[in-house]
């Protein structure tokens, strides 16, 4: 569990700030996939209605985020422990196709829905 909201956390630093009327355009009917040092992949799809959907193997999760100044918020609706609920991270740009390192992870924001 942890694997995929530290997954979802390092993807929301994908986001771009390129764009003033909504910063997570990028995201919308895309799939965001990050891949961690061991070879674990979660892909995460953002709705324009604020959630976050996203699958790890054969296990899925639901989410909220939404922007706050120049943060991406994360909202769980179990708290994980460790973790503040909300958690928040700063955005920096990208778009489709860009693959960039988050810690650990490769995280590439690719076309569609995969």
């Amino acid at each position: 569990m942890r694997t995929m909201i530290l997954a979802a956390t390092f993807a929301a630093l994908s986001v771009s700030l390129a764009w003033a009327d909504d910063v997570m355009t990028s995201r919308y009917g895309n799939t965001t996939i990050a891949t961690d040092s061991k070879g674990v992949q979660t892909k995460l799809y953002y709705g324009a209605d604020g959630t976050l959907t996203g699958k790890q193997g054969d296990m899925s999760f639901k989410r909220t985020w939404k922007i706050a100044n120049t943060e991406l918020c994360l909202t769980f609706t179990t708290a994980v422990p460790g973790m503040s609920n909300p958690f928040c991270v700063t955005v920096a740009a990208h778009k489709v196709g860009d693959t960039w390192q988050g810690g650990d992870r490769t995280v590439t924001l690719v076309k569609g829905i995969q």
